[in-house]
């Protein structure tokens, strides 16, 4: 009897091991193919913009990928821890149900930060911005310094670093994208001929564009493109131009910078403020009432 029992025991154990066994070998085979169709899937779907480098490209697959394949990896081995202890007798009710309620609770608790990586991996998968790129988000302005799918940190012009949650970026405004734009008004005293201050402004551009320093920088040639405003002072005439991305802040202070010296070489002149100050009684002459 006790060889007969024992028989039946060695029998009993070595089908749950094979049990078991088929386990393992089942879930390292689900998760072979279930990595490789995530990377071929997130490879197809992903946004694939025309500067973008082969190694920048691989990088967003690779860190989707990944982000996607742990979570496929939780669920697969957490179904098949579930199946082993099912072979091994025990009772796993109790245990999907504590999970169930342990889910629940780390849900509610945790949802900022779930957000924030569902937020983060749909801003990595359609390449809203990348490190370098100077971007505004959550009404901040600045070069991206670091960037992951927890959160965005940006460097502003002052020097100040800012930390944005992902799940704060509802709207991302990209100023490095395939191509940046000179937008510059430029105001002259109405007493100036518009049409040769028009003519001159397009020699100035033109004479920017020729520039072997700051040509390359430039897609189009910078022109007047209309009177923008008669203002109270002023007669403003817009100046466009397309140019290489990110460079539209340094263009635009250059060509400020020999707009002016231009006007002062030519006379033109560019209206300001005037303060008069009266002291006590005392009127203003009639040659300065202007």
């Amino acid at each position: 009897m006790d060889f007969e029992f024992n028989d039946i025991n060695m029998d009993s154990l070595l089908a749950r091991a094979l049990q078991i066994l088929l386990i393992l070998v089942i879930t390292y085979v689900v998760l072979f193919f279930a990595k490789r169709g995530i990377k071929k899937i997130v490879g197809a779907r992903i946004q694939k913009p025309r500067e973008e480098s082969a190694k920048e490209l691989e990088k967003r697959t690779k860190t989707l990928s990944s982000v996607l394949g742990g979570v496929v990896s939780a669920i697969v081995w957490v179904i098949a821890l579930v199946m082993i202890l099912s072979e091994l007798g025990v009772d796993v009710t109790p245990l999907i149900a504590a999970l169930g309620i342990a889910s629940l609770a780390l849900g509610f608790a945790a949802q900022n930060i779930i957000r924030d990586y569902l937020y983060g991996f749909f801003i990595v998968m359609e390449d809203w911005y990348r490190v370098g790129e100077v971007v505004t988000v959550s009404g901040l302005t600045g070069a991206v310094v670091d960037m992951n799918l927890r959160r965005t940190t940006l460097r502003d012009p002052s020097g100040t670093m800012h930390v944005v949650p992902n799940s704060n970026i509802a709207l991302a405004s990209n100023f490095a994208r395939e191509w940046s734009r000179i937008n510059l008004n430029i105001g002259v005293a109405y007493k100036e001929n518009v049409n040769d201050v028009w003519r001159l402004l397009d020699e100035i551009c033109q004479e920017f564009k020729n520039d072997p320093d700051w040509g390359p920088q430039m897609l189009t040639t910078p022109s007047v493109v209309r009177v923008d405003n008669l203002g109270d002072s002023a007669v403003e005439l817009k100046i466009m131009g397309d140019i290489k991305p990110g460079q539209q802040w340094a263009l635009t202070g250059e060509l400020r910078k020999r707009i002016k010296n231009r006007f002062d070489q030519e006379q033109i002149e560019i209206p300001w403020p005037h303060t008069m100050v009266y002291f006590g009684n005392a009127q203003p002459s009639q040659e300065n009432n202007y």
